[in-house]
């Protein structure tokens, strides 16, 4: 769990709590969680795919005010990691501290700012913020830069035990400077669904009176005073999801008396960007985009992984 709360006397930098015991079973956090207030935080549950079981390897990642979580896994990465290794400065691949795909993609996103010209060890730039087009410019490049490593596996490469070495990529990713979040639903192929992402907005989360633990949220009106992404319904309301009628931000045109409104899902291989509590939601226009809304991938690949809880992917 991370606070990041913009006070002069503590800095820019988030402060984090990190464990390896379950987020359930974790009285710790229970303490901590109960006693933090923040106008953005970060929380990630992480089961363990590449890389060991240990606080280095917990999510979220950071580096000054930059902080970084993954959903997903990087295709063939035992092929790309020695190139991706080389590839970057000595100052972030010095900066890595576990052994995870995970963070390596960020070092990866550290580099990529870094020769964007926006040093990510600037005081001014972490004071201040990098600007959600930055962060976001960034982030498809540094998805373009491990499509491009794995795209250069060689043909011997692709076999592992005489079977196909699968390259495909779940790449959900979640970046914030403490002033904006750009968060990603990707996934390196035409024909698969991505891992699920959904996210709300209203003027508050409450607690059901009527069910103890229980939150939904509320919409006193149009504006959008908390901003939630999450990577399944925090909800029960969560019915048939479908794709949300949004205006050109991105934001839904709630139905009231519909309670699955309560979560839009976010489009597969679209970045999903929150400023200042607006939502704005891009394509990702690569070789695996495709602009066709009634396109139907299938989920089976995220769902083997354990990643998927859409009702827009069908399964073959």
């Amino acid at each position: 769990m991370v606070q990041n709360v913009q006070i002069s006397a503590l800095g820019p930098a988030p402060c984090l709590f990190t464990s390896t015991i379950p987020a359930w079973n974790c009285v710790n956090l229970l303490r901590l969680s109960s006693k933090t207030t923040s106008q953005l935080i970060f929380a990630h549950v992480r089961a363990t795919t590449e890389g060991s079981l240990s606080d280095s390897n917990c999510h979220p990642f950071h580096r000054n005010s930059l902080m970084w979580m993954h959903n997903g896994n990087i295709g063939g990465w035992k092929h790309v990691k020695r190139t991706l290794c080389m590839g970057l400065h000595e100052r972030w691949f010095s900066c890595v501290g576990g052994n995870t795909d995970s963070e390596w993609a960020f070092a990866v996103f550290l580099d990529v700012l870094d020769r964007m010209g926006y040093d990510p060890d600037s005081v001014a730039l972490n004071e201040t913020g990098f600007g959600h087009a930055v962060l976001r410019k960034a982030m498809l490049a540094t998805i373009k830069r491990i499509n491009a490593l794995i795209a250069e596996i060689p043909d011997k490469g692709r076999k592992e035990k005489e079977e196909a070495l699968d390259c495909r990529s779940l790449l959900n990713f979640a970046v914030t400077d403490g002033h904006s979040v750009v968060c990603t639903r990707y996934v390196s192929s035409m024909t698969d669904e991505a891992a699920s992402l959904y996210w709300s907005s209203g003027t508050s989360w409450q607690e059901d009176k009527s069910m103890k633990g229980r939150f939904r949220m509320e919409r006193r009106d149009k504006g959008a005073d908390i901003v939630l992404v999450a990577s399944e319904p925090l909800t029960f309301e969560r019915g048939k999801l479908n794709l949300p009628r949004c205006n050109l931000l991105g934001a839904p045109k709630t139905n009231k008396s519909n309670p699955t409104d309560d979560w839009v899902i976010v489009p597969t291989n679209s970045t999903l960007t929150i400023h200042k509590q607006a939502v704005m939601i891009h394509p990702i226009m690569d070789e695996y985009y495709n602009p066709n809304p009634s396109y139907t991938r299938s989920s089976g690949f995220a769902v083997s992984k354990g990643l998927d809880t859409t009702e827009e992917g069908k399964e073959e």
